[in-house]
C-alpha cells in the first residue's frame, strides 16, 4: 500500500529545493541571478495579459482575434507572392543565356543562308524564337529598351563610351547584350555602348 503525503509534507518537499538553490523548473524559483529576474518579469507579463483578457468582453476578444487573423493572412499572402516573384525572376535569369545563344545562332545562320532549305530552317528558328519570347512576355519578362535611349545606370551596364555622329551624348549607341526585367525589377541590365 502506498503512503499518501499530507499537505504539510508536500509543502516541505517544494520548499526544500528552492532553499538549497537547486533548479525547480519554475521560472523565478531557484534559478539564481538574471534568470530569476527574467522569470519574474515573464510571469508578471503573463499575469498582466491574463488580467487584460479577463477584463475584455467576448466581443472585444473576437474583434481582436479577427484583426490578428486578417493581419496574419495579409502577411502570409505577401510572403507567398514575394517567394513566387523571386522564383520567377531566378528562373528567367537562368533561361536568358539560352535565349541569347538562340538569338546569336539565328543571326549567324541568317547571314549565311545559301538556298531555299536554309531559309526554311531559319524561318522555323524565327518562329520558335518568337514563341519563346511570347512565353516570357506572358510571364511578365520584357526586354529593356536600350538603343537610342538615355543611359540609365539602373537598367544599362555601360562597357564603353564611343564618339557618335548618330546619337547625342549620354545616349545608348549600341547594345552588346539585351537586358530584361520583370515589372520594375531588373533581371539583367542591358550591356551597352554609350555615346560621348
Amino acid at each position: 500500500m502506498t503512503k499518501t503525503k499530507t499537505k504539510e509534507e508536500i509543502r516541505k518537499g517544494e520548499e526544500t529545493p528552492a532553499k538549497a538553490g537547486a533548479p525547480t523548473g519554475e521560472p523565478g524559483k531557484g534559478q539564481g541571478g538574471a534568470a530569476d529576474g527574467a522569470g519574474a518579469e515573464g510571469a508578471g507579463a503573463d499575469a498582466a495579459g491574463q488580467a487584460g483578457d479577463a477584463g475584455e468582453s467576448p466581443d472585444a476578444k473576437y474583434l481582436r482575434l479577427a484583426a490578428d487573423f486578417q493581419n496574419y493572412k495579409k502577411r502570409t499572402e505577401k510572403e507567398r507572392f514575394e517567394r513566387y516573384s523571386d522564383g520567377k525572376k531566378d528562373f528567367a535569369a537562368d533561361i536568358l543565356p539560352i535565349l541569347d545563344n538562340f538569338d546569336r545562332a539565328l543571326a549567324q545562320n541568317a547571314a549565311q543562308a545559301a538556298d531555299e532549305h536554309d531559309r526554311a530552317v531559319i524561318e522555323g528558328m524565327e518562329m520558335v524564337l518568337k514563341q519563346f519570347i511570347d512565353v516570357l512576355a506572358k510571364n511578365g519578362v520584357a526586354e529593356i529598351e536600350a538603343l537610342g535611349a538615355d543611359f540609365d545606370p539602373n537598367a544599362h551596364h555601360a562597357v564603353m563610351m564611343e564618339p557618335s555622329d548618330e546619337y547625342e551624348s549620354q545616349k545608348v549607341s549600341a547594345v552588346l547584350q539585351k537586358g530584361y526585367r520583370i515589372g520594375e525589377k531588373v533581371i539583367r541590365p542591358a550591356m551597352v555602348k554609350v555615346a560621348q
